[in-house]
């Protein structure tokens, strides 16, 4: 009998064409944070049971903007660069389960197929955006990482603008802020092909970087923007109070999460 092969679909003879490949995933990144508070209800509306708010700020946002380079263990993608370099935009809680704190993204954007695959496979709420940030350089009039620096980010999905943000550094931080600082806690679902039959996936998954680096973390102030969208709901999580703004380089390895959580209602 003829078998096929891949991680992920399309699956076929050789696994070649697989969307994404197997974990480990390497990441490696210039991330700018945007961190603020919103109305805790805001919040609450997208905890789905059995999360609940955290106890300590629990209308704090995250809204993140990341220019990645990714890879699988071989580092292969790196030299075909349509592969491996990838945007996104994404938008971080903290809520509580069994206790303790966790970090979830509520919402995510994201500029290729692949990326949105491996969201579904972990959990996060990816869908295709256009996302822009300014990138440093030592050289010509692009900014430096120092005091003063001044960056741009804009997200849009489906031909309207969501947000927009101009972050200026300040000084080194201790920090790269606090609310995506948690574990994950995210949820896999998939709806039974049959009707009425429930989720064929309905997982409460935990995950977080297998290893971490980072560069030094700055700190500074931002002027942020959200804009209403017959499709989105980013303007929800409305901007009551600002915390702060922050720059940092990083590398991640993704490998595998932990499940909390299963409630699978769809029978055999």
């Amino acid at each position: 009998m003829a078998s096929v092969r891949g991680y992920f679909h399309p699956k076929t003879a050789t696994g070649s064409s697989s969307l994404i490949p197997s974990p480990p995933w390497h990441y490696s990144g210039d991330l700018l944070t945007v961190e603020y508070r919103t109305d805790p209800e805001r919040v609450r509306e997208l905890l789905p049971e059995p999360l609940e708010l955290a106890d300590e700020d629990p209308g704090a946002v995250a809204l993140i903007w990341a220019d990645w380079q990714s890879c699988s263990a071989s580092g292969q993608e790196l030299l075909d660069p349509v592969l491996s370099q990838y945007k996104e935009a994404f938008a971080v809680v903290r809520c509580k389960f069994q206790g303790q704190t966790y970090s979830r993204c509520v919402y995510i954007w994201v500029d290729k197929d692949f990326a949105i695959a491996r969201g579904l496979h972990q959990g996060y709420p990816k869908k295709l955006g256009s996302i822009h940030q300014t990138r440093p350089h030592v050289y010509g009039p692009a900014p430096r990482i120092e005091a003063g620096a001044r960056f741009g980010a804009t997200l849009a999905a489906a031909d309207r603008r969501l947000a927009q943000a101009v972050v200026t550094l300040r000084e080194p931080s201790a920090t790269n802020g606090f609310v995506n600082g948690h574990p994950m806690a995210h949820h896999r679902w998939l709806p039974s092909i049959e009707k009425g039959r429930g989720l064929a996936l309905d997982e409460l998954v935990s995950s977080g970087a297998a290893s971490f680096e980072a560069g030094p973390a700055w700190v500074g102030d931002f002027d942020l923007e959200l804009f209403e969208s017959p499709t989105e709901e980013l303007a929800r999580l409305e901007i009551r109070e600002p915390i702060a703004a922050y720059y940092r380089q990083v590398g991640v390895v993704w490998d595998g999460g932990r499940l909390l959580a299963s409630n699978t209602t769809a029978s055999e």
